[in-house]
């Protein structure tokens, strides 16, 4: 038994570093001390957080989890400008988190993949004033040797002109820039930051080989000079390293930010491909021998953490559906971490749900009544309807089926309001459960709101269709 514990322990001391990114952008974010409790459950040593939101830093306090705070990409241009401002950023959501909540921050983001070149050259200016800023902050501060200032970057700030590794270096549009941050971020001894993503090679080409997305070893190989290459994320990590090598920063310690696959939004975004890829990945860093160019353990937070219902889906509908686990903390599939004795992940406990009612079609509505496409559209606005479509979850509901979760969706994003099931006259409320059986289509019951401070009350009623989505809605139910 004893044999059995020292064995057992071993394995999970191997990947007990696995961190976590906890995204806030849902209409009913868990309670932070909940989220906290699922964390530490779960064996998450790390959690990576998009701001510095204080209920948040708050509940993380005492709890030994290693803590990367955010900037949000909309803060770059003050801080940049300004030493003062980030000196007051500093003191207001590191000094005073880490001296008077003992929370356990290492990290400061600055920013999230500013450099994306879908933002057309807006942060370029402004992301390495802002870390600039942001260490100079530190140092003032006493904390620079205890918290590292990094720029969550994505893969695409580098590339390969011969498509293997060894070919690897940074963006040429931005490569002086990249070697500026990178030599700041060696002499303040702070980490690469890097978010890797082989799902959205897969979502953007389709002549992508999905073999080569996951690490089951079944992909036809890719030779490089120095190595063979069995997956996408191998020889994409290598490709950071050798670009950091030519430029002379062959020993940078790197992070993977964010890797991880969507459940949902898309026919490639599913459970069991989510499930393959996670598992797969933890399989692979296990044995701590890296990739073929960087050996040793690689430090990763996988995205993410808990579904986010109010996320941008302008670069896909899959971006509300990335979480290990579902919108109220439960469990999508098996996942087997590493990091405790269960081979499962531990569901969120004391959570608290809103009535068991849903807002569904009438039975005596027509569909070819003519307020049916307005009244879904307006509904599938300002709820979520991403998982309808092809190849989701919901992909296979009839015409009622799918003006049904429009409703219901809107319905509980309003907390299930009298008043956000009154459609044109062909909805109504019911408390029989809508939900197909069998499949793997969800009609959810939303959790109860949390309120936190001043702060967040003001945020939640911001962030909620809320009043104005029902002064709409009642305006359009007068004009009809």
């Amino acid at each position: 038994m004893v044999i059995l514990s020292s064995i057992l322990s071993l394995i999970v001391g191997r990947v007990s570093g696995i961190g976590a990114n906890w995204g806030t952008q849902a209409s009913h974010p868990l309670p932070p001390d909940i989220v906290v409790r699922l964390l530490k459950e779960n064996g998450f040593q790390k959690v990576k957080l998009f701001d510095a939101d204080y209920d948040t830093l708050r509940a993380l306090g005492r709890s030994g989890i290693e803590v990367m705070v955010g900037i949000p990409n909309d803060m770059l241009s003050s801080l940049a400008s300004s030493v003062k401002a980030a000196e007051k950023w500093v003191s207001k959501n590191v000094s005073t988190h880490i001296s008077s909540n003992n929370v356990n921050i290492r990290y400061v983001a600055v920013g999230n993949e500013p450099f994306l070149e879908t933002y057309n050259g807006t942060f370029l200016k402004t992301t390495y004033p802002a870390l600039q800023n942001i260490q100079s902050a530190l140092i003032k501060a006493g904390l620079s040797s205890q918290v590292k200032a990094t720029v969550p970057l994505n893969a695409d700030v580098y590339e390969s002109a011969s498509g293997v590794p060894s070919g690897g270096d940074f963006r040429a549009d931005i490569h002086d820039l990249m070697v500026a941050i990178v030599k700041f971020l060696s002499d303040n001894g702070a980490p690469f930051t890097v978010n890797i993503y082989p799902f959205i090679s897969l979502y953007s080409d389709p002549n992508f080989p999905v073999e080569y997305a996951f690490f089951d070893g079944n992909a036809q190989p890719i030779a490089d000079t120095k190595a063979t290459y069995y997956n996408m994320f191998d020889a994409n990590y290598d490709t950071l390293v050798w670009a950091l090598q030519k430029n002379g920063f062959g020993n940078l310690p790197i992070i993977v930010g964010e890797i991880g696959w969507p459940t949902d939004g898309d026919r490639n975004g599913n459970l069991e491909y989510a499930r393959r890829f996670n598992q797969g990945f933890m399989s692979h860093i296990s044995g701590g021998k890296g990739t073929p160019m960087r050996a040793g353990p690689i430090d990763a937070y996988l995205f993410s953490l808990i579904d986010e219902d109010s996320k941008s889906i302008d670069p896909g509908n899959f971006e509300r559906h990335w979480g290990i686990f579902y919108y109220d903390g439960q469990p999508k599939y098996q996942l087997n971490l590493g990091t405790t004795s269960s081979q499962s992940l531990i569901p969120a406990q004391g959570v608290e749900y809103l009535e068991k009612k849903w807002c569904i079609m009438k039975s005596s509505a027509k569909l070819d009544n003519p307020q049916v496409a307005p009244t879904v559209s307006y509904a599938c606005a300002l709820g979520d309807c991403t998982s309808l479509g092809y190849g989701t979850s919901c992909g296979n509901l009839d015409a009622e089926g799918n003006i049904s979760f429009a409703f219901n969706s809107y319905f509980q994003k309003n907390n299930q309001l009298d008043s956000a099931c009154k459609f044109s006259n062909i909805s109504t409320i019911t408390k029989t459960n809508p939900t197909p059986a069998g499949g793997t289509c969800r009609f959810s019951i939303m959790i109860k709101p949390y309120y936190g401070g001043a702060d967040r009350r003001l945020g939640s009623l911001q962030k909620l269709p809320g009043v104005a989505a029902r002064l709409v809605l009642l305006l359009l139910l007068t004009v009809v």
